[in-house]
């Protein structure tokens, strides 16, 4: 198994230690680009790849991802058909 197949398959897992490193190679992986909204976004940041955005907000302190967004993202990728839940 490449680690590309290992971190899908760890995101589809949904542990609660995924983090946002974590999520910046998964989400790059699949073409999505950062952009940070502009000056004064804070931590606001958006991924995008063509029409598609995900929308979230960086984590802090901890640099970990919070369950409801993670199941968030994972539905909107099986959605978009980035990601496909075998049985």
């Amino acid at each position: 198994m490449s680690s590309k197949e290992k971190l899908i398959a760890r995101f589809k897992r949904q542990p609660n230690d995924f983090t946002w490193e974590e999520l910046l190679r998964l989400l790059g992986m699949f073409g999505f680009v950062m952009d940070n909204k502009g000056k004064t976004s804070g931590s606001r940041i958006i991924f995008k790849k063509g029409e598609e955005k995900i929308d979230l907000h960086k984590p802090h302190p901890a640099k970990v991802i919070k369950e409801y967004k993670m199941k968030e993202i994972l539905n909107y990728l099986i959605d978009k058909g980035f990601i496909k839940m075998e049985d």
